[in-house]
């Protein structure tokens, strides 16, 4: 099986960094990271991490809830963000240290030149039914072509579903400027839809899938044709930090690395994890459809989205993808 074959893989070059061992603490500031060998060794042992409320910040704490994290002398704790672009201030500053970020966020970012990001860890490839458009049952929107003139929310501008988007309004024959975007974080987009305030709604997991028990009706899932296989985002880091910490980098990736690994081979472990963070009710989470927790992006299909984004001016330069990942990523 493929899934099982890149795991194992991306195990072994996680197992191939420095060694450490230890105590620590848990995500949310439980434990003071000391003890052990590992934390003795490591530049620093207390980390912020930033999450975006989607299913592929199930690996974090996935990691948090099996001790991977303690095992290795840290004490994370969380913030709830949006997209990496909200606190790029943080990020820069070093305050935060590593966040979950879509490929087309951090690409934009490095494009800008406001910071020198890379890839830590990969979390979630694109999978049919992981994220879509979706309109209120009421509504005479049936086909992506129907979306001329109307607005359309998504979590962020310029970020994936953006992107995706796109792609999909260029297939129906659409220019994206026949369309108006507007940021509408994912947790208000149905109070959005129901207030008439946007046409419609770019929703990734679990929020289409409570979206759906709603009554929403989709109208195109964005993972598919133009978009089939994009990668869909992982854990980032700035090359300053990795720089500077180069054993806890080390040791976080070990442990993010194995929620990872949990991730792709035990969808219960999923379920559990993703009410906790996200609000979403337990039946919704384990209903919804998730994208593909590999170890690895495939190259390729990295390049396909970097492709699109240019195509749509979101890059002013066509990237080398194989730049953006970390030396100690999978």
């Amino acid at each position: 099986m493929r899934l099982t074959r890149i795991v194992v893989v991306g195990m072994a070059v996680a197992l191939a960094l420095s060694a450490c061992g230890g105590g620590g603490g848990d995500a949310g500031g439980g434990g003071g990271g000391r003890g052990g060998a590992s934390s003795g060794g490591l530049e620093k042992t207390e980390l912020l991490i930033g999450v975006v409320p989607v299913a592929s910040s199930a690996s974090l704490f996935i990691a948090e809830k099996r001790g991977f994290f303690k095992e290795e002398g840290l004490t994370v704790k969380t913030e709830i963000i949006q997209a990496p672009t909200a606190v790029m201030p943080k990020i820069v500053n070093g305050s935060m240290d590593a966040f979950l970020t879509s490929y087309v966020s951090l690409m934009t970012i490095n494009d800008s030149g406001a910071a020198k990001l890379k890839l830590f860890q990969h979390t979630m490839g694109g999978a049919p039914g992981f994220c879509a458009v979706v309109v209120s049952e009421g509504s005479p929107i049936r086909t992506v072509a129907d979306l001329k003139g109307r607005t359309i929310a998504v979590n962020v501008l310029r970020t994936l579903g953006h992107t995706v988007v796109n792609a999909h309004l260029q297939q129906a024959g659409l220019k994206p400027d026949d369309v108006k975007f507007v940021a509408v974080p994912f947790a208000d987009q149905l109070g959005a839809l129901a207030a008439g305030k946007v046409d419609a709604a770019w929703l990734a997991e679990p929020f289409l899938s409570a979206a759906k028990k709603d009554g929403a009706v989709q109208i195109v899932d964005t993972i598919g044709g133009p978009t089939e296989g994009v990668p869909i985002d992982g854990w980032g880091v700035t090359e300053q930090w990795l720089a500077k910490y180069p054993k806890t980098a080390a040791a976080l990736h070990r442990a993010l690395a194995k929620g990872q690994q949990v991730a792709g081979t035990d969808r219960k472990a999923i379920d559990e994890v993703v009410p906790t963070y996200t609000q979403i009710p337990a039946d919704v989470a384990a209903a919804m459809r998730v994208g593909e927790f590999t170890m690895e992006a495939d190259r390729a299909s990295v390049q396909k989205l970097a492709d699109l984004m240019h195509g749509f001016g979101f890059l002013k330069a066509r990237p080398d993808v194989g730049q953006i990942f970390a030396s100690t990523g999978g």
